[in-house]
């Protein structure tokens, strides 16, 4: 994808252009000086299209993506979606941090794709890519529009956050769920706050988070936990994943799914520098951990998954099952499933 693709930008020539970082007749970059934005700049775009098509190669359960942004503050160094500020000539560290492109026209282009002939009513995912409540929501507040356009069509659609200003849009969230099915989902890998500090400086604490699903459930909105990512070596021992569980089930949430975290081109190597500075001890045992690629070990995922789900029996809470009411759809597991990180995260 290349920037141009992104703005509004229908001039002959645009076909035939190199990638451009910005285009001073389609982008508007903006900084406030404001607390919660210090340090952070805004390029505010007009875009051509927001309903993506995820790739068919995708281990991902559901076809359609909406992402009103790109890049995050949320600043997880983990994250796998860095990679994708680089096809922007943008840096996928500090740059991924801190330079937010904003889809200024996400709400009037969803509500025209929605009332296509062409358009079947297929699930929409949100916040799979980078998290769409992080804090520019808080200023340019897009998610109202989208959800309103998705309550209107009737079309069924789910969010997974990190962002308590989810809490924000809750009455259009139970108007959408008495027209179609609405899947929560809030990311919360774990409740150790020493590690949430230095991992997702830029995210609410992990009990803010747990307050989110306890509110959503006392409004009648069931909302599932990612348990995402489990570190390993950092956030895996099995008091940590014990604390993380019990949390998560005390908080009223309808499921809990462990996903290890991976390691993706862009991230690894953000992520592989954090770690040498933070734990230098353990940079070796990643390295051989990840050796064979982005994915830890399968027995590595399954001892993970095994421990988590022991505990969620003995909590009262079981993974996420399929035809789960309001739930990310589903799709027929392979022969040897392979969990996916999903972000935010």
């Amino acid at each position: 994808m290349r920037w141009e693709n992104l703005a509004d930008d229908d001039a002959p020539e645009a076909a035939g252009r190199t990638a451009a970082l910005f285009a001073a007749d389609t982008v508007t970059t903006r900084t406030f000086d404001t607390p919660e934005f210090r340090g952070i700049t805004f390029h505010e775009i007009r875009a051509r299209s927001i309903v993506n098509r995820v790739p068919g190669a995708s281990r991902m359960p559901f076809e359609w993506t909406v992402n009103p942004y790109r890049g995050c503050s949320h600043a997880c160094v983990y994250c796998f979606a860095r990679k994708t500020h680089s096809y922007l000539d943008l840096d996928t560290g500090l740059g991924f941090d801190s330079q937010i492109v904003v889809k200024v026209n996400a709400p009037e282009l969803l509500r025209g794709h929605l009332a296509s002939r062409r358009w079947q009513g297929a699930h929409i995912a949100m916040g799979t890519n980078v998290d769409c409540y992080q804090r520019a929501e808080g200023r340019y507040q897009l998610m109202p529009g989208i959800i309103a356009a998705l309550r209107d069509h009737a079309n069924p659609f789910s969010i997974l956050t990190k962002g308590t200003l989810v809490l924000r849009d809750l009455e259009l969230l139970k108007q959408a769920a008495q027209v179609t099915e609405v899947g929560i989902s809030v990311s919360v890998g774990f409740v150790d706050r020493e590690l949430w500090r230095t991992v997702e400086p830029g995210t609410p604490a992990p009990e803010r988070r747990l307050d989110v699903v306890r509110t959503l459930t006392e409004h009648g909105i069931g909302c599932g936990v990612l348990m995402a990512p489990v570190i390993p070596f950092l956030g895996d021992h099995p008091d940590q994943l014990r604390s993380t569980v019990r949390a998560i089930a005390a908080s009223g949430a309808t499921s809990v799914t462990p996903l290890v975290l991976h390691l993706r081109p862009g991230a690894r190597e953000w992520f592989m520098a954090w770690l040498g500075q933070h734990h230098p001890h353990l940079v070796r045992r990643y390295e051989r951990l990840y050796a064979e690629g982005a994915y830890a070990p399968k027995w590595y995922q399954r001892r993970i998954t095994g421990q988590v789900h022991e505990l969620a029996t003995e909590f009262g809470i079981g993974p996420a099952h399929r035809g789960a009411a309001r739930r990310i759809p589903a799709v027929r597991a392979p022969a040897e499933p392979e969990p996916t990180q999903l972000t935010l995260l």
